[in-house]
C-alpha cells in the first residue's frame, strides 16, 4: 500500500521533497538516555524504506545552530534524478552550514 501510493504520486512528480525528521538533530550525546525519542526521530524516512525507494537527505539550514535535513524521494530505480534534484537544491541554496560545536570537536568548517 505504501508504494501504491508513492506510485501514484510519481505519476504526477518526479521527486517528493520533505523533512528527513520531525526535529532539528540533537546536541551530541542529548538523547542518549531517551531511546524511544531516537528511534522517532526516524519515523519521516521508514515509509520510503519500506516502499524500497531512493531518497537522500541534504542540510537545508540550521535552527538554533543545530541542522535541519532535507529529504529527496524519487521513483524506484531513479536515483540519477535523486540526485540531480538534490544536487540542483544544494547549488541554489547555497548554504555554508556549521552545527553549533562542530569547531571545538574538531569538525571544523566542511562547507555542508
Amino acid at each position: 500500500m505504501i508504494r501504491r501510493d508513492f506510485e501514484a504520486v510519481f505519476e504526477r512528480f518526479d521527486a517528493v521533497v520533505a523533512p528527513t525528521t520531525p526535529t532539528v538533530a540533537f546536541r551530541f550525546g542529548e538523547k542518549i538516555s531517551d531511546p524511544l525519542t531516537m528511534y522517532l526521530n526516524d519515523v519521516l524516512t521508514i515509509p520510503v524504506n519500506l516502499a524500497g525507494l531512493p531518497a537522500i537527505s541534504v542540510p537545508c539550514g540550521l535552527v538554533d545552530g543545530m541542522p535541519v535535513g532535507l529529504q529527496v524521494i524519487g521513483k524506484a530505480f531513479d536515483e540519477a534524478a535523486v540526485l540531480r534534484v538534490a544536487h540542483a537544491y544544494e547549488q541554489a541554496a547555497a548554504l555554508h552550514l556549521e552545527p553549533a560545536g562542530l569547531a571545538e570537536r574538531g569538525g571544523g568548517n566542511h562547507g555542508i
